[in-house]
């Protein structure tokens, strides 16, 4: 079970540091329903979606990339800057964009990466010139057009986890190799996927596969290096679940509470 409360005026508040999103995860034994470990602290959602990012990109990625934008500087940012980097060790620049310049530099500032991390002041520009592109906003409206994308270009959508939410527009759905990371969940609950579904500018065989195809090799990833990918991550359930068990499995059976 996870508990989540969700405050979006938070990063407005004069003075105030704390998440926009916190949660608690309880897990149960699978057979005899008895409460194995509460985990505490919402880093949790933050790896585990960075992780789901990461995993895709292994799949779809280019294989060396050396540029990434990040879209956004919220509590996403800086972990999905960190695993990407560590995936890829590649990476020599990033780009870092936001609607708030000043948040997207107090971000830059603050970062400790092997690549290094400049404030984009050019969101088409940027977009243009990376190998990588990660989407980690609230936008309800697309922030990235498809015509930006380059050749090769793979692009993770992170924010969008409602019909009514959306970072990328028809171009870069149309013209991508399009997976998620959940078939069934993206299509009735990520607008990025709901919403040209439902206007018929895709249609659901449009999508390629999810993680589990692309893990079972079912399906296959990138198989070109012109080849433009886009992985719309939806989290949900399945991987909160997937994460707890791995981190009650790290701390070993008397575990009873992990920060």
């Amino acid at each position: 079970m996870k508990f989540v409360t969700v405050s979006p005026d938070n990063k407005d508040l004069a003075g105030s540091k704390t998440d926009t999103i916190h949660s608690v995860i309880l897990l149960c034994d699978a057979v005899d329903a008895s409460i194995k470990c509460f985990i505490v602290g919402n880093s949790f959602t933050r790896f585990k979606t960075a992780a789901d990012s990461a995993l895709a990109a292994r799949f779809l990625a280019p294989s060396e990339p050396k540029r990434l934008l990040m879209i956004g500087a919220g509590a996403q940012a800086p972990v999905h800057l960190e695993v990407m980097c560590a995936e890829f060790p590649s990476l020599g620049r990033v780009d870092v964009w936001n609607r708030d310049t000043g948040r997207a530099t107090r971000l830059v500032n603050r970062l400790e990466l092997s690549a290094k991390v400049r404030v984009s002041e050019d969101l088409e520009r940027s977009a243009r010139e990376a190998d990588i592109i990660v989407c980690a906003t609230g936008a309800t409206e697309p922030v990235l057009k498809g015509e930006w994308l380059t050749p090769g270009t793979h692009v993770d959508l992170v924010g969008g986890f409602t019909p009514q939410m959306r970072e990328a527009d028809d171009a870069a759905v149309l013209n991508a190799h399009v997976y998620v990371d959940h078939r069934a969940l993206v299509m009735e609950h990520c607008g990025d996927i709901v919403q040209p579904l439902g206007t018929g500018v895709i249609k659901a065989s449009h999508i390629r596969g999810d993680l589990f195809d692309l893990c079972a090799k079912t399906v296959e990833g990138r198989q070109s290096d012109d080849e433009i990918t886009l992985f719309k991550n939806g989290g949900g359930g399945h991987l909160d679940l997937m994460f707890a068990e791995w981190i009650f499995s790290r701390q070993g059976s008397d575990a009873g509470a992990v920060a």
